[in-house]
């Protein structure tokens, strides 16, 4: 007599073979979307996952003209020497100094902009002034930096004009030639270029908090600043949380374009950056392996951070990016 033995009921209720059909009913339910999505797929695939085979350069002496096989493999060798080379560490320290300055200033500017503004009950006025904030963010590198070296010149620049009209100076400041000036000047760069463009995601959170809730404070005779400290602040708070997680993920990404352009021989070691050091020792000097270690360092720390940024959060009880 043969014994019948029964596999083990799953606590969803559904066979294997169940659940497989079930999914293969939903991917043909879905056939358009699938279709759609993939020149996306095959996009990131093509430009962000298929280039990391390039990272094996920083574990060789890179030769262009020789095959994968003909490199010679040379281990950790560029690694340790930018751990070790003055240059590299002294661009690091630029780096996060710089990324570090721009997200302070970039956070608390468009908080405080985004709060200010939502408090305005003019429409034409708030719509008005909100459209002129943004519009530089559309403005190249390029042009805003040419804006900010007008901005310092010496000869008829508004800042130093300002500054002596004033009494606080007695004779024109030459802020680019100044070491010291220069990541406050990129902060402040930062700041007029973004704080507009930043400050619509704060607001659009801000359209989503329950008028309920003022009206209530107001019955209770707490005042406009009083709002905006217990309803207004935290009804965004879960959107600044997941802006910082996301924004450490950038910790050394302080920027190419302005320290390129503004940069000058006596701020080199107060302006340069890692990108500007993968620049000079990738293409300049021909060093690949080397350029490469110091993209893949930036990339690592770069997503160290969100994990941890992610996990403290998950511990605080706040929002979480991942």
């Amino acid at each position: 007599m043969a014994v019948v033995t029964e596999l083990p009921a799953r606590e969803d209720g559904a066979s294997p073979a169940g659940r497989r059909t079930s999914f293969l009913r939903r991917m043909k339910g879905q056939t358009q979307l699938i279709l759609m999505s993939v020149p996306i797929v095959a996009y990131v695939i093509l430009f962000s996952y298929y280039p990391i085979w390039g990272w094996t350069m920083a574990f060789q002496q890179f030769r262009p003209g020789f095959s994968f096989w003909e490199q010679e493999w040379v281990g950790l060798k560029h690694f340790k020497f930018l751990f070790g080379d003055a240059a590299f560490l002294n661009v690091l320290r630029n780096t996060v100094a710089m990324s570090l300055i721009n997200m302070v200033l970039g956070f608390v500017t468009a908080i405080s902009f985004a709060i200010l503004l939502n408090e305005v009950r003019q429409r034409f006025f708030k719509r008005t002034i909100q459209t002129i904030s943004y519009l530089p963010h559309f403005l190249s590198w390029i042009i805003v930096t040419g804006i900010v070296a007008n901005a310092l010149s010496v000869e008829g620049g508004i800042v130093n004009v300002v500054l002596m009209k004033l009494g606080i100076i007695r004779e024109p400041i030459m802020w680019l030639n100044e070491p010291h000036y220069f990541w406050g000047i990129v902060g402040a760069a930062h700041v007029w270029k973004e704080v507009g463009w930043n400050a619509i995601i704060y607001l659009a959170a801000m359209a989503s908090i329950d008028p309920a809730l003022y009206e209530a404070a107001e019955m209770d005779g707490a005042n406009r600043y009083q709002k905006m400290l217990h309803i207004t602040l935290p009804g965004i708070k879960p959107i600044i949380v997941i802006l910082l997680i996301m924004n450490l993920g950038w910790i050394l990404e302080a920027g190419f374009e302005v320290q390129y352009l503004l940069g000058n021989g006596v701020v080199v070691d107060w302006s340069q950056t890692i990108d500007i050091f993968v620049l000079k020792y990738g293409l300049q000097i021909g060093n690949y392996s080397l350029a490469t270690a110091a993209g893949i360092f930036k990339t690592v720390v770069s997503i160290t951070m969100i994990f941890a940024a992610n996990t403290i959060a998950k511990r605080l009880g706040e929002e979480r990016l991942i």
